[in-house]
């Protein structure tokens, strides 16, 4: 017992010497630095974590339900917007929706607004838009009819809902108006009026055949319009010019070596046929619009495949409608994302739950943030179009 004694007394004393006692914490608000271009938040089960790229460091973290499909972000407002579901029972009972206004300087909550309970609360970046007015946010319903609720988010109510029957995905356009995907193979147009009501809808001639060649629903903001990926790896850009819709000819990321092996001949008895490259993943297409390059994952593969990761990366000129640069990734990969700054970075999330980011250039890797959160389901820049 002697020895014992003899061995903690020092250790009490040598203490003080070695450490101050920590302060209390302070509960409350904390102010944000201003956002960076460099910032970057990943979507987890129940909160987006705010990273800054230039370092790798957590800046911040946005709590929120989850059933939440993205954020959007307003800049000039310094203001962010959350559609969160919840029931009365976890995840049972009774439903309420709200559209969440998040106050950027601090990362509080500033007011929710009530929704019709109908949000398809999915994590789809394109779920949920913000349009050119900075006034009305639009968010995608399944219930399982589909249509869209408006949001006036600078008199903080819910406008009203409109249908949007056999069509999904939100695609901003000019200041009050916004395009839809549809399963019959079109685009659908619908612009709003100053108090956010229906004013004009609008159709595309059909341009593909889901049954054949779907388009993928992770569609890819340009400075003209919108990049829309077919599944066999067709790239068309849409946009809007008046009341017409403007589609693009196609142009294909894969030419015919990336298509089928080259080692398949029928000079070889034992030869067996490769499946073809592919694009897919959970987040499989960003672009970096300063310099018009299209970043995709991609992946061997058969048909139906769109959801499996992706085992390289490809860079594409969007206006050569060429590709510039491959990447074979070390893991595969399922989300990919690229800033918006003058020299891209490339933020990739692989299957081993790790963040890299990547010079989106030269395409050598930076750094790695081991243990970014829960689970990714979405990473976004802090801009108001990603």
């Amino acid at each position: 017992m002697r020895f014992i004694v003899r061995l903690v007394l020092p250790l009490a004393f040598v203490w003080p010497a070695h450490g101050a006692p920590l302060p209390p914490e302070q509960v409350g608000k904390t102010a944000l630095p201003e956002p960076q271009p460099s910032w970057f938040t990943m979507l987890g089960r129940d909160a987006s974590y705010i990273f800054d790229a230039a370092d790798g460091e957590m800046k911040g973290l946005i709590s929120h339900s989850g059933f939440s499909p993205a954020i959007v972000s307003l800049p000039s407002r310094k203001e962010a917007y959350v559609v969160e579901s919840y029931y009365s029972r976890g995840v049972t009972g009774t439903r309420s929706d709200v559209l969440t206004v998040v106050d950027l300087t601090d990362l509080s909550t500033k007011t929710e607004i009530e929704i019709p309970a109908k949000t398809a609360a999915l994590s789809f970046r394109h779920h949920i838009g913000l349009l050119g007015d900075e006034r009305h946010v639009v968010v995608f319903n399944m219930t399982p009819a589909q249509s869209v609720s408006i949001v006036d988010v600078v008199e903080r109510r819910f406008v009203g809902e409109i249908a949007i029957p056999g069509c999904a995905i939100i695609m901003p356009t000019g200041e009050r108006g916004f395009l839809t995907i549809c399963g019959d193979g079109t685009l659908q147009l619908i612009r709003l009026d100053e108090k956010g009501l229906e004013a004009a809808r609008v159709r595309s001639r059909p341009f593909f055949v889901v049954e054949e060649d779907p388009v993928f629903d992770r569609v890819v903001q340009t400075t003209r319009g919108w990049l829309l990926v077919s599944h066999e790896g067709l790239v068309r850009e849409v946009s809007v010019d008046g009341d017409r819709i403007a589609v693009g000819e196609a142009w294909s990321m894969l030419d015919v070596a990336d298509a089928k092996d080259p080692k398949d001949s029928k000079d070889s008895k034992d030869s067996k046929e490769e499946d073809p490259w592919r694009p897919g993943g959970a987040q499989p297409f960003t672009m970096h619009r300063g310099t018009t390059l299209l970043y995709s994952l991609m992946h061997k593969g058969k048909v139906d495949t769109q959801d499996e990761n992706g085992t390289e990366i490809w860079v594409f000129d969007t206006e050569r409608r060429r590709r510039v640069a491959r990447l074979e990734l070390p893991v595969e990969a399922s989300h990919i994302l690229s800033s918006q700054e003058p020299a891209p970075r490339l933020y990739v999330y692989d299957k081993d739950s790790k963040l890299h980011i990547y010079d989106g250039h030269r395409l050598r890797l930076l750094r790695t943030i081991e243990k970014p959160g829960v689970g990714a389901r979405l990473l976004q820049t802090l801009t108001q179009y990603d």
